[in-house]
C-alpha cells in the first residue's frame, strides 16, 4: 500500500483504483504428511476465484463511507485490502493516514491474557507507545463494561465480551481513517446504541470511516456516500438512500440485471423464500384507513406467505416521512423473539400497532421480512405501495407531535435567590 500522492491539501483519505483480487482454490487437497511424502511430484490443480474485479473509489476526508453487498460480494475482502491484510493483484490502493481496524472479532488477542494485557498489546500493534496504550487501558475497560473481569484470561470470555472490548479498543486509537466490518450486527442492544453514539461522535469530529454493513438503517443513518458491491463487481456508488434501495432490490432477486434475466419488469414475479402479499393500515377501529387522526391508536399490517419452511421470522417496520427520514422504527423480534414455524404454503399476520403522535403530514411505512437473528438476512419487503395521511389541528414543524405541559411565570429581581460570598 503506498502513500496517496496529489497536490497538498486536496488528496481523499483513501483512495482505490481499479482493485481486482483472486485466489486460487486447489481441485484436491493433500491432508496428510504422508500424501505429500509418497506423491512428492503430484501436481495440485487449481481453480482461480475473482474476488474483486474493477473496484474503484475514493473517500474525502471527514467522510462516513458505507460498503454494501450481499454476501460473497467482496466487501470484506476489499476492507482487508485496503487494510493492507490481503495484497491486490492489480489497481492500486493509497492511504493517506493512520488506520485503526475493526474487521474481526478477537483478532490480535491472545486467550490465554487477561485483558490489560491484551489491551496494551493491541494499542502498540494499532500504533500507540507503550506508554501511551498504558494510559488508555482506564477508559477502554470502562467503556466496554468490563472492569468486573478485567483480571480474567480472554478465553473465558464471552463472545459478546469480546467484542465489547474489541471495538473499545480500537476507538480509542487515534486513527485518521477508522475501518469497521459489521460491529452494529453483534452485542446486545445497549452495546449498539454506544456504538451508535461513538459513530455520532466520531461523525462530527471529522473523522474518516469506512463502514460494511447489511444494515440499510445504519447505511442511512451514518453514511455520506455508499458503495453497492456484487459478485466483487461494483454495482452504484451515490447517496445511501438510493444505494440502499438497488441493495434491496437485488437481494431480493427482482433485479434483472443482477440475476442475468431479460425480463425488465417481470422480474418481480420470481418466488422468493417468502412474499408480503398485502400491506395497510387501520384505525382504532380495527377499519383500513388511507387517513388518521392524531391522538388515536393505529395498527400496520402485512400478510405474508412462506413459500418454504421458515423458523421464527422477523418482521420489521420503518415508517418514512417524505424527506426519507425513518420516524418510527419497530421489530416484531421485540416482543415475539419466536415467531414460531411456518411450513410452505401457510402464511402469517404481523401486526404493529402505537399510538399515534406523528406530526400532521404523509408518511411511507417500509416492511422487512427476515430471517431469525440479526434480522439482516432479508426475505421480502415492501416499499412505497401504500402510504397514510396524518392529520391534526396544529403542524408545529416537528417529527412528532407530543403533548407538552408549559408555564409562564412572573419573575422579578427580588425573587432571585440570593448569593451569598
Amino acid at each position: 500500500m503506498t502513500p496517496l500522492r496529489t497536490e497538498p491539501g486536496t488528496s481523499p483519505a483513501l483512495a482505490a483504483r481499479d482493485v481486482e483480487k483472486t485466489f486460487r482454490i486447489p481441485e484436491e487437497r493433500i491432508h496428510t504428511l504422508k500424501e505429500r511424502v509418497l506423491h512428492p511430484l503430484r501436481h495440485v490443480r487449481y481453480q482461480t476465484f475473482p474476488a474483486l474485479e474493477g473496484v474503484s473509489f475514493d473517500v474525502q476526508r471527514g467522510e462516513f463511507f458505507g460498503i454494501v453487498g450481499r454476501n460473497g460480494s467482496g466487501k470484506s475482502t476489499l476492507l482487508k485490502c485496503l487494510a493492507g491484510i490481503y495484497g491486490v493483484n492489480g489497481g492500486s490502493i493509497w492511504v493517506d493516514g493512520r488506520l485503526s481496524t475493526f474487521i474481526e472479532l478477537g483478532v490480535g488477542f491472545n486467550q490465554d491474557l487477561a485483558a490489560r494485557d491484551n489491551v496494551v498489546l493491541n494499542g502498540i500493534m494499532m500504533g500507540l507507545s507503550p506508554r501511551e496504550a498504558r494510559a488508555r487501558y482506564d477508559a477502554v475497560i470502562d467503556f466496554a463494561e468490563l472492569r468486573e473481569f478485567e483480571t480474567l484470561k480472554l478465553k473465558n470470555y464471552s463472545s459478546g465480551m469480546h467484542v465489547r472490548l474489541a471495538f473499545s479498543v480500537a476507538i480509542q486509537v487515534d486513527a485518521d481513517i477508522l475501518l469497521v466490518d459489521e460491529v452494529l450486527a453483534v452485542g446486545d442492544a445497549a452495546f449498539q446504541q454506544k456504538c451508535f453514539d461513538v459513530f455520532n461522535r466520531l461523525r462530527d469530529e471529522g473523522r474518516t470511516i469506512v463502514f460494511v454493513t447489511h444494515d440499510m438503517g445504519s447505511l442511512n443513518r451514518f453514511c455520506h456516500r455508499a458503495l453497492l458491491l456484487e459478485k466483487g463487481r461494483p454495482v452504484m456508488l451515490g447517496e445511501p438512500s438510493d444505494v440502499a434501495d438497488r441493495y434491496l432490490e437485488i437481494n431480493f432477486g427482482r433485479d434483472a440485471a443482477a440475476s442475468g434475466s431479460d425480463g425488465g419488469a417481470d422480474g418481480g414475479e420470481q418466488e422468493g423464500e417468502a412474499r408480503i402479499v398485502e400491506a395497510w393500515v387501520e384505525d382504532e377501529h380495527g377499519k383500513r384507513a388511507s387517513t388518521v387522526p392524531q391522538g388515536r391508536r393505529i395498527t400496520i399490517k402485512a400478510l405474508v406467505s412462506f413459500n418454504v419452511d421458515v423458523e421464527h421470522p422477523v418482521a420489521s417496520l420503518y415508517v418514512l416521512n417524505d424527506d426519507h427520514v425513518a420516524v418510527l422504527v419497530a421489530s416484531s423480534a421485540r416482543d415475539h423473539e419466536r415467531s414460531g414455524r411456518f411450513r410452505a404454503g401457510q402464511s402469517a399476520l404481523f401486526s404493529f400497532s402505537f399510538e399515534n403522535v406523528l406530526a400532521p403530514r404523509r408518511y411511507s411505512p417500509l416492511i422487512t421480512l427476515a430471517h431469525r437473528g440479526t434480522g439482516l438476512d432479508v426475505m421480502d419487503r415492501v416499499d412505497g405501495s401504500f402510504s397514510f395521511l396524518v392529520t391534526g389541528p396544529n403542524a408545529m414543524g416537528g417529527l412528532v407531535d407530543l403533548e407538552v405541559r408549559t408555564s409562564v411565570l412572573r419573575s422579578s429581581a427580588s425573587s432571585k435567590p440570593a448569593v451569598r460570598a
